[in-house]
């Protein structure tokens, strides 16, 4: 038997057949499952945006170190829930505090009711005469929550006018706050005359309107003398009507010239000189109104001497406030003040106001005075009797 021939190459054939091809293989990974995502990192992330961030804090150390331990996917959302529960907790820590400390500021007034004698009236229904008191003594509130009350019990205050506030400037303003100090210090002058039997630690209180009130048309001044320092009971008030002809028409006297000189210009002498001579010739004013009334009283029985030696220092001091009123420096101006000042004797008037059946306690205020004015005297002042020379 013969070998057959080998046949001739043609299109698409070889000799010997070609190998079958091989198949790709199987792809790395190929059948497994990728790596779960970490249910505590997502948890995180979730309590520090919209629950509980403390709680969010702990998902999200919990979802890293499981992360670290089984090859979990999401430490990157564990890492962002963990920075945003951080950053929540801080929020809520912060908002948590305001809102304690506000609510103790509410709380500790609202306690403080509970023990407040008296009954409840608006500020704006008191009138002249009425006292009252308000929570924990405060008399410092713009505007306090107050307690009518007999003036025979215990009371923190006592009002001495309810006016219409007159002033050219606007509420809550420095020309307002003048207007309402001078207006109250006048009416406390008439209350209580006799200012120098007030007792020591008795203040002067206003409630002027805000800019709120203001636009909404309130004028209301209250005018208070407050004694929340101590346990005061009675009134305060001893005016005109209360008193003898000839002791109201002094203490008035008295009272105005106390007033003036008690309201020199604010700014520095240097710079207002112009408003302090203005002030001394309202000083010169004031002083010659008592000396009139004492050279009519002067022979009154009772008052002859006490009288004429408050003339005689009233006219030295006049004499000085005159040269005030005219001095073209600084310097001259605050010499002059300072003669005119030491012209007068609290001694002398303790005396008058005796005579007239008034108070002889000389107030706190005076006696510093007193010192502030002998501190600064260092000789150079001519004493009382030269200045009627």
């Amino acid at each position: 038997m013969s070998t057959p021939p080998t046949p001739p190459p043609g299109p698409g054939h070889s000799w010997p057949p070609p190998p079958p091809q091989q198949g790709w293989g199987t792809p790395p990974g190929y059948g497994q499952h990728p790596p779960a995502l970490n249910g505590f990192a997502l948890a995180s992330l979730l309590s520090g945006l919209l629950c509980f961030p403390p709680l969010g804090i702990a998902f999200g150390i919990a979802a890293l170190v499981q992360i670290a331990k089984k090859g979990d996917r999401g430490k990157v959302m564990a890492i962002t829930g963990l920075v945003v529960s951080v950053l929540m907790t801080g929020v809520l820590a912060l908002t948590a505090e305001r809102v304690l400390a506000a609510v103790d500021d509410r709380v500790d007034p609202l306690s403080e009711y509970a023990d407040v004698e008296g009954d409840l009236t608006d500020l704006s229904d008191l009138r002249v005469g009425d006292c009252f008191n308000v929570p924990g003594g405060d008399l410092i509130d713009e505007r306090p929550v107050t307690y009518r009350i007999d003036c025979a019990q215990v009371h923190h205050g006592e009002v001495t006018a309810s006016k219409v506030l007159e002033t050219a400037d606007g509420p809550e303003s420095g020309g307002s706050d003048r207007d309402s100090e001078d207006a109250c210090w006048k009416a406390q002058d008439e209350y209580a005359m006799d200012t120098w039997a007030l007792p020591e630690y008795a203040e002067m209180f206003y409630y002027a309107p805000s800019r709120q009130s203001w636009r909404q048309g309130d004028r209301a001044l209250l005018c208070v003398i407050g004694t929340a320092d101590e346990e005061w009971r009675g009134s305060l008030r001893r005016d005109a009507g209360m008193l003898k002809p000839e002791q109201s028409a002094f203490l008035r006297a008295a009272n105005a010239v106390e007033f003036v000189m008690s309201r020199p210009p604010e700014d520095d002498v240097e710079d207002a000189l112009p408003q302090y001579q203005e002030w001394a010739r309202a000083v010169n004013a004031a002083l010659g109104t008592e000396a009139k009334l004492l050279q009519g009283d002067v022979t009154r029985a009772g008052l002859e001497k006490a009288a004429q030696a408050q003339l005689k220092e009233i006219e030295a001091a006049r004499v000085q406030w005159q040269r005030a009123a005219q001095a073209k420096t600084a310097q001259e101006f605050d010499r002059q003040w300072d003669r005119a000042l030491a012209a007068m004797s609290v001694e002398t008037e303790k005396e008058l106001r005796g005579a007239y059946g008034l108070s002889t306690v000389i107030p706190q205020w005076l006696q510093d005075s007193q010192g502030d004015l002998e501190e600064r005297d260092d000789g150079s002042l001519d004493g009382p009797s030269s200045g009627a020379a």
